[in-house]
């Protein structure tokens, strides 16, 4: 599992130094280095809660790439046709970033437009990369997650990005709660807080 960095300007306090690269997101951060390729150099990114979208999106910003345009679903669909139109007049990539399940496009023109962009979507985590994720986390918050942490957690953490942060968000105050090392039965009693009794049991 490998990361990259994001040199970003201007990092905001929640911001990670890096992001985790794995199965779920190896194929748009790929894409996303390759904007020339784009149809029409417009691509529409999509993903689950905290799936990092808005992140890869400061970090295309940050390398010059082209524009970002966040939460693209929610901005007038004549606005943004406007700007789709600017963005093809100047030669520039447009990434367009949408926290939308689906994103029903109303007005024709732009809905025919961006039918034809790339479509990007962060997937879902594996084993690897929750591993991987569960100690970038936990070394954002400077937690020590104890020996055999990833063992057990991995086979009963929720294959999503924000069930994961939850879990090593639950397993960081119960330790200091605890004022204890975050060993087995810190684990077990985060993972029954955040996704019940039975995933916590699980064998």
């Amino acid at each position: 599992m490998s990361q990259i960095a994001l040199p970003l300007s201007h990092k905001r306090a929640a911001d990670p130094e890096r992001i985790v690269v794995g199965n779920a997101n190896q194929k748009v951060i790929e894409a996303l280095r390759n904007p020339a390729a784009w149809p029409f150099k417009t691509a529409i990114l999509t993903g689950e809660e905290r799936s990092g979208k808005s992140i890869l999106g400061r970090w295309f910003a940050a390398q010059g790439a082209g524009e970002v345009i966040d939460g693209a679903d929610a901005i007038d669909e004549t606005d943004l046709f406007h700007r789709w139109n600017r963005a093809q007049e100047e030669g520039r990539p447009l990434l367009l970033i949408s926290d939308a399940e689906k994103w029903e496009i109303a007005l024709p023109d732009l809905r025919s437009r961006l039918g034809a962009a790339l479509h990007l979507t962060i997937g879902t985590p594996d084993d690897d990369m929750a591993a991987s994720l569960i100690e970038s986390i936990a070394m954002q918050r400077g937690l020590a997650l104890g020996e055999g942490a990833l063992t057990y957690l991995v086979p009963r953490a929720e294959r999503s990005f924000a069930a994961i942060e939850r879990l090593v968000m639950a397993i960081d105050r119960l330790s200091l709660e605890r004022k204890a090392p975050a060993t087995q039965g810190i684990w077990r009693d985060a993972l029954e807080a955040v996704q019940g009794p039975e995933q916590a049991r699980l064998i």
